[in-house]
């Protein structure tokens, strides 16, 4: 079994997950509800890109 020869340091290791962040919601304008809402959510009355597909 590999093991490492020297124990990785603060700095190498913080480099190394400088990019496993976590990354804020898509948010757009629904034009038909007037509001703000997640992209490629279906809102609560059921419309979808401005259209309705769930009755």
């Amino acid at each position: 079994m590999a093991v490492p020869k020297r124990k990785t340091s603060k700095a190498s290791k913080r480099t190394r997950r400088t990019h496993q962040k976590a990354s804020s919601n898509a948010v757009s304008y629904d034009s038909v509800l007037g509001v703000y809402k997640r992209s490629h959510y279906i809102s609560p009355d059921g419309y979808y890109k401005g259209r309705k597909v769930i009755d």
